[in-house]
């Protein structure tokens, strides 16, 4: 996540201080994720050894307020230019638990997929519903449509991660059933895979906590 950028682009629109760049950055992706102000005073200081930032007064609260400088609204259009470097992915706890798992003496890596499976379903389904929230607080014309909106995007990344992830898990199982098949019955097709996500929400229980849309 670059936090690095995220800020960059708030200032573009203007002078802000620590904590309210966090609460804008929070409201941009919905609180997926949460920062701290410790973090955002963090990466303000590099912004500015970096000359990308600088401080730009106070507000009348006694706030010191940053503003970003020209080589910082470079870097922030060139990273917008720039595709996301796929090259290195970030580690996936759980293809690393998976990957642990397979062999390992008294898992049943089949329980350990089901209850991902589960869980994974579940977030689906939550994320699902705070979809049509959001579209319910745009349609209405009552919520600060551009933050919904970038919620918005960043809800279906969610849920089109989770919807792969389903599949993985289907593909992992039917590997693990193959492989453990004598060799001449190895050839035989995967299983069906789960339903799909949309089939899946319809039926979802009611999640524990959800993200209210703005006023």
């Amino acid at each position: 996540m670059s936090i690095r950028h995220g800020l960059l682009a708030l200032l573009e629109r203007g002078p802000r201080y620590g904590s309210q760049l966090r609460t804008e950055f929070e409201s941009r992706t919905g609180s997926t994720w949460p920062l701290n102000v410790g973090q955002v005073y963090t990466t303000l200081a590099r912004l500015e050894r970096d000359g990308l930032v600088a401080p730009g007064g106070e507000d009348s609260a006694g706030h010191t307020l940053y503003a970003i400088t020209d080589s910082g609204r470079a870097e922030l259009h060139q990273w917008y230019e720039r595709p996301v470097d796929r090259t290195n992915p970030p580690r996936d706890e759980l293809s690393i638990k998976l990957a642990m798992a397979v062999g390992a003496p008294g898992v049943d890596i089949r329980a350990v997929i089901q209850a991902q499976r589960h869980a994974t379903i579940k977030a689906m389904q939550d994320y699902t519903r705070l979809k049509a929230q959001a579209l319910a607080a745009i349609d209405s014309g009552k919520s600060r449509e551009r933050d919904d909106v970038a919620w918005l995007l960043v809800l279906e990344q969610l849920i089109f991660q989770t919807e792969a992830e389903a599949r993985w898990l289907d593909h992992s199982e039917s590997r693990l059933v193959r492989l453990s098949l004598p060799a001449d019955r190895r050839a035989e097709p995967d299983p069906p895979q789960a339903a799909e996500t949309d089939d899946v929400a319809v039926t979802a229980p009611q999640p524990r906590a959800s993200r209210t849309p703005r006023s």
